[in-house]
């Protein structure tokens, strides 16, 4: 049996309990600019239509008292360890996939916890008085429906799918709250008027492949086959940090900034973490919506902040500007454990400059870490924020699921 558990509105939850000011009142964490979009919404915000990802401004119209509070990542990230801990104490095998969602595989656990619907019950009621949340989890014998099965009582909920019982909860699950089901796909299942994921198995896999390509892991999920395992130690596929202009922009230093600043973040998230990178990208998202990306794979791994500031500088060189710029992003990728060994230069070479600025990082990590994120930085990012260059920060951690 596997478990799913997902923490309800985890940053406004964490805010509301923080401040009891804010308890039972429609709250969303957010900046609060024309351009700021939602991270998290409240229950209470919620009534109101307002979800994640929804621009401010709309949320403002929806809700006229609605409460904006901006985020605090450390605080969240710490709470987070906590729950981690916790799931960690019931067994061995737990998955993390972000910062408030994880698997743990229950199977064998019974002897020392009881059924699985105690040990779920029992996983609440601690994270409930240890750190006064609330979540939602799900139980069932396959990975994917562990996952559906906790959104289902939201918030506060505990739902149990037997194996007895996954055939039928499969049979009628719309086939859009499938994930990996987006538009496109949509457009396929329309064709062949599959509105559930048990109307999948009215076809045949070789007719499906043939006619919409490759359909083996859906063919297998309606037929309740998710081999998928809960895969402790996951190393991330990439690390990525973008941010949302408070106006376009189109200058190169202001853009340089700006990359510099998201540099800097994914640099220490990798040193958190103790990942290299392989492959440096940069996004940028235009004044019409429209986006690019860029990429580079790199001759040696790298955690450096400025060698990823490097790379990211030149790709953004290389890109011909013909509209303003809205939100722009730095990202890393074909992450490596630092403590596996690498391969060294045979013959001895002078140390490049990034490399020299590896024990500077180490030392403004150790800083920030102590005395907060504001206590230093480059002076060159001292000017970006006084000129009031961007606002919003937007952390995606791909490979695992982006944050609520």
């Amino acid at each position: 049996m596997i478990l799913h558990i997902d923490m309800d509105a985890f940053f406004a939850a964490v805010e509301q309990r923080d401040n009891p000011a804010l308890r039972h009142k429609p709250v969303i964490v957010a900046g609060n600019s024309k351009r700021s979009v939602v991270s998290t919404a409240s229950y209470e915000a919620r009534k109101f239509g307002i979800r994640s990802a929804m621009p401010v401004y709309e949320a403002k119209l929806r809700c006229a008292g609605l409460i904006i509070v901006p985020g605090n990542m450390g605080k969240y990230r710490a709470d987070s360890k906590k729950i981690m801990s916790i799931l960690a104490g019931f067994s061995p095998l737990v998955e993390q996939v972000s910062i408030d969602e994880a698997f743990v595989d229950i199977t064998g656990c019974g002897r020392l916890f009881g059924s699985p619907e105690d040990m779920g019950r029992a996983i609440k009621n601690k994270i409930q008085a240890g750190l006064s949340l609330t979540s939602s989890i799900g139980i069932a014998p396959i990975k994917f429906l562990a996952k559906i099965a906790s959104d289902m009582n939201k918030p506060d909920g505990l739902t149990l799918i037997t194996p007895a019982e996954a055939p039928r909860v499969l049979a009628a699950l719309p086939i859009q709250k499938v994930p990996g089901v987006g538009q496109a796909a949509m457009k396929q299942m329309n064709i062949l008027n599959i509105r559930c994921l048990g109307d999948i198995q009215k076809f045949s896999l070789p007719l499906l492949t043939r006619k919409f390509g490759k359909w083996p892991h859906l063919f297998e999920l309606s037929g309740g086959i998710d081999p998928t395992p809960v895969e402790t130690g996951h190393i991330r596929k990439s690390i990525s940090s973008e941010t949302t202009l408070s106006r376009d922009v189109s200058d190169f230093e202001t853009l340089k900034g700006i990359l510099l600043d998201r540099a800097q973040t994914v640099g220490r998230d990798l040193r958190a973490k103790q990942l290299v990178c392989e492959t440096v990208f940069i996004k940028l998202k235009f004044s019409d919506f429209t986006q690019v990306t860029r990429s580079k794979t790199l001759d040696t791994p790298v955690s450096s902040s400025a060698a990823i500031f490097n790379e990211a500088l030149g790709l953004y060189r290389k890109i011909e500007l013909q509209r303003k710029i809205r939100l722009a992003g730095v990202g890393v990728s074909s992450l490596k454990d630092k403590t596996r060994p690498v391969q060294m230069q045979l013959l001895g070479e002078e140390k490049k400059p990034e490399m020299r600025w590896a024990c500077v990082d180490k030392a403004v990590d150790s800083i920030m870490e102590k005395f907060g994120g504001n206590m230093i930085q480059k002076a060159a990012l001292k000017e970006l924020s006084d000129e009031g260059g961007y606002d919003d920060t937007k952390h995606s951690n791909q490979g695992m699921d982006t944050l609520p």
